[in-house]
């Protein structure tokens, strides 16, 4: 009899992680103007997400220090677990274009743009940090939702991030 429960509960997790697999996502958008992250498998939506910008989110980053959250085509290219923000999921900023337009205008481009969690320590503050954009570029989420998106999301995940 025990054998038999310990097959049914190797059984059950097994399909457990399978289901998982299949619901994780194969593209992550950002409409800035929305204030939404949402995550997407074969174009299905499967989770959205109310975010925090950078404290000036209107336009392109342009260079490191200016308080945009970037505008394009990027990928998730890794992962933090012991981020200063609970988590955070590295975005491929600045892409080529970028590097391009930072070097036309003589500045640099800046980096470390992530999605991430709040402030360890500070995760009681919950959904109220999405009153204001305080990020200096960054995607901002509660903790329970970079802990979600960290699971549904693998690295090399294309990001666009909208206007």
């Amino acid at each position: 009899m025990k054998t038999l429960i310990f097959t049914v509960l190797v059984l059950a997790a097994s399909l457990s992680q399978v289901a998982v697999a299949a619901d994780e996502a194969d593209q992550v958008i950002v409409n800035k103007s929305k204030r939404e992250l949402l995550l997407l498998r074969n174009g299905r939506l499967l989770k959205s997400y109310k975010v925090a910008l950078g404290r000036n989110p209107v336009g392109q980053k342009e260079r490191q220090g200016d308080g945009k959250t970037p505008e394009g085509a990027y990928i998730i290219s890794g992962r933090n677990a012991g981020s200063a923000y609970h988590k955070s999921l590295r975005i491929s900023y600045p892409n080529a274009a970028d590097r391009t337009r930072a070097k036309r205008m003589g500045v640099n481009p800046g980096g470390d743009i992530m999605i991430h969690g709040l402030p360890n320590g500070q995760g009681y503050v919950g959904a109220a940090h999405r009153l204001i954009d305080w990020t200096d570029g960054c995607i901002a989420v509660t903790d329970r939702e970079i802990e979600e998106i960290w699971r549904l999301v693998p690295d090399g995940a294309p990001v666009h991030i909208n206007p």
